[in-house]
This record gives structure tokens, C-alpha cells and sequence, in this order.
């Protein structure tokens, strides 16, 4: 999960009116606290979860369906929570599924400590979380835009700051603070998430009010479900926001499937190495953050989406054909640029689309977009597992380039400045 006026600028960008606040307003910033101590956990509890299912059964399908059970939910009713969201406070909605959430990690941080775990204990526990994402998602989606008044170039700094406290907080810090604590006892990460979202929840409970009330929800709950995604099908812009994210998961899964194997087989990499390269996608990610803003006020947002576009699919080019006598250098360098890239582009396309959706259809929206691009992701794992089978660990790199590159078109046809500026002046009126 602003109508700016349009005025003359060299890059022919909307700008902020001159009333307009500039700076966030400090509400956000205690929201922006419960997404990074949120993000913490999240961090902390990736990496101790595969880790405690590798302690419970050595079944390679058995830990695929642990790690892949929080993802389940949006496949089943991603649709109806984001219908239900609208229906709902969207803040109420945040701070209590967040101390839901808090409660349910008590469930394997109390059976880790009386030697009650199991596998089946540990899917539901994720899949009753990837439920509580959906609602929490779909209504942060419609939440934040009501709180900064819709205003592109406060969204734009907010998300920026949002993706990176997540990069910092959940891909660095998390990750190995999670496998420290779970050598210390199986326990103790998922109490630390649990405290997490205890702490998310308390902030957001401090929030303003909805602005907006919720939607009257006259018609069927399916029927609601569906007007969101029959919203963002019919509106170009929002397509090609939505599209984006689709093909770029498609391309991602395909080479994140084979790049532990790339790293070791064609890197000659161990295990420090392969963290290694993922720390630079990580550092990579931070700067694309920080960065996104200017792109857009050098170039126009259209421009800035298509040329991120094209940097991706070259990074992913540059990492598959890595070669020469630093191939593992030029991989790191590769996914440095790919991460920055890549959040500059979930800095910028979210923000637009939170210009433009109408309160009323923002969380079936958010939901709509969400399960377009989760749903992507399974397709490029199986996609990026045969080509390597059958042309060899190179080949998901190269066709995911040629899919990453293709979105710069996607860029220029459907979500260019000059679309976006028009989009964005008839949604103020």
C-alpha cells in the first residue's frame, strides 16, 4: 500500500501545491516505528523459521510447505480481505490484527520451549499469519494515502523511508539476529517477534482516526471483491503499475530459485560468499530508497519507471553472464544495481497508485494487485528450475533479463509522465 496540480517543470513532473504540507506530519512517523520494529521481526523470524523446520524434518517438500504457507491465504481469500478492509477502520483493522498476530507467535515460542513443535503446528502458525498480512496490507494501502491528504511527493517520501527501514531493519539486522537467537534456544526469535508486533500494534493504536468512513458494503461481500479488481483491469495506469510488479516476480523467482546453485557452481562461492552477495542486493536496495524521489524530479516518473525497467533487466543480464577473472565481483556489482533498481521501482510505482485509487477501493485495490504479483511468483520458480534443467544454470538469468527489460516497454505504453500527469489531474477534479 495525492491529486497534485499539475505545474510547468523541466521534466514536466507534478508538482506540490504551494499550500501542501511539505514535511510528513508526525503521525506518520509513529507509524513509520511500527513498520520498522514489524519489519525487525519479520527479519528475525524468516530466517529462524526455515531454520526450526530444518530441525524438525530433513523432507525438502515438507519445509517448501512451511516457508511457502504464509503466501497460501492470498491464493485463497486475498480478494475478500481486501473487500472486507473497506468495509472496516482500517486502523482498527492494523493494530488489532498486529496484536493477533503478537498472540499467535506466542504459540511456537511456548511449544519450542516445552518441546511441542511440529511441522503441521508450524504451517498453520504461518499460514494464520499470512492471513493477518492480508488484512494488515490492504489496509495500510488505503490507511496512509487519507493521512498524508494524497499527496504524491509525501507518499514518495514515506514509502521511501518505509522500504528503507525494511531494507535495513529486515534484510540486514533480522536475518542474522534470528539465527543467533535460535542457536541460543529455538524460542527466543519468535518471541521477539511476538514483542514486535506488540510493539507495532501499541503505535498504531496511538494513530488519528480513519479520515474517511469505511464503505457502506451495500452489495455482496464477492461483489465488492470484484469491482476492485474490475477497477484496476479497466484503468491503463493502474495496469500497468499492477503489471509490473506480475512480470517482475516472474523473472525474480526464476533466477532467486537457482542462485544459490549459480553461486556455488559457477561463482565457486560458499556460504560467507553467497551472503555476501546478498548483502550487496541489500545495500543496492537501500540506495534505490533513498534515490527514488530525485529520479523522479530529474526525469518525470514515467521516465524514472522506464529506465529502472531497463537497469534491472541489464543487472539481471550482467549476474548470469558473469564472467571474466572477478565473475563473483561482477555478480555483486550486478546485485547492487538490480536491488537499487528494484526499490527505486517499489518506491514509485506504490506511490502513484496511492494517488489515484479512490478511498472507497483502496484495500480491494491493494489486495487485487497483490495476488496479481504473488501469483506470478510460483509460475517463475517453476519457470526458472526447468530452463536451468535443460539449458543450464545461465538460462533463467538470461530470460529473466529479456522479461525485466520487456517491462521498460510496459513503461512507455501504459505508464508513461505524460499518462500519469493526466491521470493524476483527473482524478483532483
Amino acid at each position: 500500500m495525492t491529486e497534485t496540480q499539475l505545474a510547468s517543470t523541466p521534466a514536466g513532473v507534478p508538482s506540490t501545491p504551494a499550500a501542501a504540507p511539505t514535511a510528513l506530519p508526525k503521525a506518520f512517523h509513529r507509524l513509520f516505528a511500527a513498520s520498522a520494529a514489524s519489519s525487525l521481526g519479520d527479519g528475525v523470524y524468516l530466517a529462524a523459521l526455515p531454520l526450526l523446520a530444518a530441525a524438525l524434518t530433513r523432507d525438502p517438500f515438507q519445509i517448501a510447505l512451511v516457508t511457502s504457507a504464509a503466501l497460501a491465504p492470498w491464493f485463497f481469500f486475498g480478494l475478500i480481505g481486501g473487500a472486507l478492509v473497506d468495509r472496516w477502520d482500517r486502523r482498527r483493522t492494523m493494530w488489532v490484527t498486529d496484536l493477533l498476530r503478537a498472540g499467535l507467535l506466542a504459540v511456537p515460542a511456548v511449544a519450542a520451549g516445552f518441546h511441542w513443535l511440529s511441522v503441521p503446528l508450524l504451517i498453520a502458525v504461518a499460514f494464520l499469519l499470512g492471513t493477518g498480512q492480508i488484512f494488515f496490507d490492504s489496509a495500510g494501502s488505503g490507511y496512509l494515502p487519507e493521512l498524508l491528504g494524497r499527496d504524491l511527493t509525501l507518499l514518495e517520501k514515506a514509502n521511501s523511508r518505509q522500504m528503507g527501514s525494511q531494507s535495513v531493519a529486515r534484510d540486514f539486522v533480522g536475518p542474522p539476529a534470528g539465527a543467533a537467537l535460535f542457536a541460543l534456544a529455538r524460542a527466543l526469535p519468535f518471541g521477539l517477534d511476538a514483542l514486535s508486533f506488540l510493539a507495532s500494534s501499541l503505535l498504531i493504536r496511538t494513530l488519528p482516526p480513519q479520515p474517511v468512513a469505511p464503505s457502506a458494503g451495500e452489495r455482496s461481500l464477492w461483489a465488492d471483491a470484484r469491482s476492485g479488481a474490475a477497477f484496476l483491469f479497466r484503468d491503463k495506469v493502474l495496469l500497468g503499475l499492477a503489471l509490473r510488479p506480475a512480470i517482475g516476480n516472474l523473472a525474480f523467482a526464476a533466477t532467486e530459485t537457482v542462485l544459490v546453485l549459480f553461486a556455488r557452481q559457477m561463482l565457486h562461492l560458499g556460504s560467507l560468499g553467497y551472503g555476501v552477495l546478498l548483502t550487496a542486493q541489500a545495500v543496492g536496495g537501500l540506495l534505490g530508497a533513498v534515490l527514488a524521489g530525485r529520479l523522479r524530479a530529474w526525469m518525470g516518473i514515467g521516465a524514472a519507471l522506464t529506465m529502472t525497467a531497463l537497469l534491472e533487466g541489464l543487472a539481471e543480464a550482467g549476474l548470469g553472464l558473469s564472467a571474466g577473472p572477478w565473475p563473483a565481483l561482477i555478480a555483486a556489482l550486478s546485485l547492487a544495481l538490480l536491488g537499487a533498481a528494484m526499490a527505486a521501482t517499489m518506491v514509485l510505482a506504490p506511490s502513484v497508485t496511492q494517488a489515484l485509487v479512490p478511498t472507497q477501493l483502496a484495500g480491494r485495490v491493494s489486495a487485487a494487485r497483490r495476488l496479481l504479483a504473488l501469483g506470478a511468483a510460483p509460475v517463475g520458480a517453476l519457470l526458472g528450475g526447468w530452463l536451468a534443467t535443460v539449458d543450464g544454470l545461465r538460462a533463467p538469468f538470461v530470460v529473466g533479463a529479456v522479461l525485466l527489460a520487456g517491462t521498460g516497454l510496459l513503461s512507455v505504453t501504459l505508464t508513461s509522465t505524460r499518462r500519469i500527469e493526466a491521470a493524476l489531474a483527473e482524478r483532483a477534479h
